[in-house]
C-alpha cells in the first residue's frame, strides 16, 4: 500500500492508493464496461488506513507548525488549527471525536491513523471532498466506527475494481464476412475461447475480485431496413459458453440462430453494426464475503457493407 498525505484548503486528506491487477484499464483510469443500473455509481471517495501512530505525528505536527507560522494567518484559522493541535496532543475532544494523548504515540504498532482519499475518476469534486473528517485511529483487527459508512470494505473495492475494469475489445465473427447481400441472412457468432469470463482486483488492506461473466450478445444493424434473429436481437450464451452458431457449407437454407438480414443494400457506404456484450458481475473478497453487482456492457462497432443482388448461390 502505497501512502501520502498532507493537507490543503479543504482539510486533512490521504493518498491509501489501491493496486489494481487483472483485466483494469492503464494508468489508474477508468474502465470500458457501462453499468445497465443508472442508479449506481462506484464511491466518490473512502476513508482508509492512512499511517502509524509515529509517522502520523510526524507528517500532522510538521504540517499545522508550518500553517501556524503562515505569514498573515487569520484568526479563525489559527483558532482551528491550535484546537486541531490539541485534539491530537492534548486529548481535545468533542461528540463523536475523542482527544488522543501526544498522536497516540503509545499505541504505535496497534493500530492506525485513518483518513479520507478520493477517487480521482470521480468528475464531481464536492463527492470526492465528501470524505472529509479528521483522520481517526482504528486498532488493529477492529472496524472503524459504525458511522464511517465510507471505510474501505471489500464491497467498495469490488465496486472500485468495476469501474476499472476492461472487457475485452472482442468483434462478432461474421458469414459472410463484412460484406453480405440484401435478403441473405447473415450468421454472427462467438466462440467461447475468445469469450471468457474477466477478472478484475482491488487490495489495500484487505482484497476484493470482480469477474464479469458473459451472458448475451445484442445486435443493432444500423438501419431500421433490417431484421435479426432472434426478433429480439439478443442472443443468449449456449451451455458450453458460446454464444450464436458457426456457419457451415449445408446450412445456406437455415435461419442462423444469431444473425441478421439486411433488407436494403448500404449502397456505396456501410452499416455501423453495434455488437454489445451484456456481462453478469459479481464479487469475492477477504473473509468469503461477496455478492452481485449491476450488469455491465461493452460494445463494438463493425462495418457492413450490404450489396443489391437478389439471388446468390452459396
Amino acid at each position: 500500500m502505497e501512502q501520502s498525505g498532507g493537507k490543503d484548503d479543504s482539510g486533512i486528506y490521504a493518498a491509501a492508493r489501491i493496486t489494481y491487477s487483472g483485466s483494469v484499464a492503464p494508468n489508474g483510469a477508468s474502465g470500458n464496461v457501462t453499468s445497465t443500473d443508472v442508479n449506481w455509481t462506484p464511491p466518490p471517495c473512502w476513508y482508509a488506513p492512512f499511517l502509524g501512530a509515529k509517522d502520523f505525528k510526524a507528517k500532522m505536527s510538521k504540517d499545522i507548525e508550518r500553517q501556524l507560522k503562515t505569514p498573515g494567518i487569520g484568526s479563525t484559522a489559527g483558532s482551528a488549527l491550535t484546537e486541531l493541535k490539541r485534539h491530537y496532543e492534548a486529548g481535545y475532544g468533542w461528540s463523536d471525536n475523542p482527544g488522543y494523548e501526544d498522536y497516540n504515540i503509545d499505541k504505535d504498532g496497534e493500530g492506525m491513523f485513518w483518513a479520507g482519499v478520493e477517487n480521482p475518476n470521480e468528475p464531481d469534486m464536492l463527492k470526492r471532498n465528501s470524505c472529509n473528517d479528521l483522520p481517526f485511529w482504528v486498532e488493529n483487527g477492529e472496524a472503524p466506527p459504525p458511522r464511517y459508512e465510507e471505510a474501505i470494505t471489500p464491497q467498495i473495492l469490488a465496486a472500485l475494481a468495476y469501474q476499472h475494469m476492461q472487457l475485452p475489445d472482442t468483434e462478432v465473427t461474421l458469414a459472410p464476412e463484412q460484406t453480405t447481400k440484401v435478403n441473405l441472412p447473415t450468421w454472427a457468432w462467438l466462440d467461447k475461447a475468445v469469450f471468457d469470463e474477466v477478472q478484475a482486483t482491488a487490495a489495500l488492506n484487505v482484497q476484493a475480485t470482480t469477474t464479469a461473466r458473459p451472458v448475451s450478445l445484442t445486435l443493432e444493424p444500423g438501419t431500421d431496413d433490417a431484421v435479426t434473429y432472434p426478433a429480439s436481437g439478443e442472443c443468449v450464451i449456449n451451455d458450453d459458453g458460446s454464444i450464436g452458431e458457426a456457419y457451415a457449407r449445408g446450412k445456406a437454407n437455415l435461419t442462423p440462430p444469431c444473425g441478421i438480414k439486411y433488407l436494403r443494400s448500404s449502397g456505396n457506404d456501410a452499416y455501423n453494426l453495434q455488437a454489445t456484450i451484456t456481462w453478469e458481475i459479481f464479487w469475492t473478497g477477504t473473509g468469503g464475503a461477496g455478492g452481485d453487482l449491476p450488469e455491465g456492457t461493452f460494445g463494438n462497432g463493425q462495418a457492413v457493407a450490404v450489396q443489391e443482388i437478389q439471388a446468390v448461390n452459396r
